[in-house]
């Protein structure tokens, strides 16, 4: 049985011998995450006593902390758990001052998110510093939020994303969205392609992670407004092939 996009944990993939993962790191994921946002949110340099110095883009009230708001995919899925544990992880580390606001469970759809953006809005309005979302469609629903409150871009937090989906890329692309992580579904369909033909005809698999031999993973790449044309040709070559 092969697992694709869908992770377990090492535990699981260990009671039987016949199960297989094909996807990327959710971990991976959730740290390049976490590093676009911190490149956003610190200003070069270090405040008084080496406090960081924020962005006043970013913390656009001064308070010296990051409010934000977290969306984060189905509950228990293990991708969900890892974006969000490393993502916010990797901000901690950068002893950025974190305050969450509150949370959305919009089960990595752009309708759902968009319907609890809009309830989260009426709750803090601009207090909001920055929106981590678990993938681009969540992301894309806080978007369509916004758009339909009528908020200027300016006036908006900044939003980030995970997989880098081609309207994800085109978000990106215009500056709705911050910035995302591109997921590299094409290279793990030809890899799960690979793997079963390798089960089926008896071969030994190839996976490369720790000793492992039943994991593949491919690595994400971050995207911002800078590189995400290289993202956008690509997914239009793959689209014509």
């Amino acid at each position: 049985m092969i697992f694709f996009n869908r992770e377990l944990v090492e535990e699981d993939l260990s009671q039987w011998n016949r199960l297989y993962y094909v996807g990327a790191d959710a971990k991976q994921s959730g740290v390049l995450q976490g590093e676009l946002i911190a490149k956003d949110v610190l200003e070069d340099g270090e405040g008084e006593n080496g406090a960081v110095t924020l962005s006043p883009e970013v913390d656009k009230n001064q308070d010296g902390k990051i409010q934000y708001i977290i969306f984060e995919g189905e509950p228990g899925h293990q991708d969900a758990i890892m974006r969000t544990e490393y993502a916010t992880g990797t901000l901690m580390k950068e002893s950025i001052p974190l305050e969450r606001l509150g949370y959305g469970i919009a089960n990595w759809n752009r309708a759902e998110a968009q319907s609890k953006m809009m309830q989260l809005y009426s709750e803090f309005q601009d207090r909001i510093e920055l929106i981590i979302s678990n993938n681009d469609d969540m992301a894309l629903g806080v978007i369509d939020a916004y758009d339909k409150i009528a908020v200027s871009k300016d006036n908006r937090p900044f939003i980030y994303g995970i997989d880098g989906t081609k309207v994800g890329l085109r978000a990106v692309e215009k500056g709705n969205l911050r910035a995302t992580v591109y997921n590299d579904g094409r290279g793990q369909a030809k890899a799960l392609f690979q793997l079963a033909f390798q089960l089926a005809s008896g071969e030994e698999t190839k996976g490369e992670d720790s000793g492992i031999r039943k994991i593949i993973r491919l690595p994400y790449s971050k995207v911002t407004k800078e590189n995400c044309a290289e993202f956008l040709e690509e997914e239009e070559r793959d689209s014509k092939q």
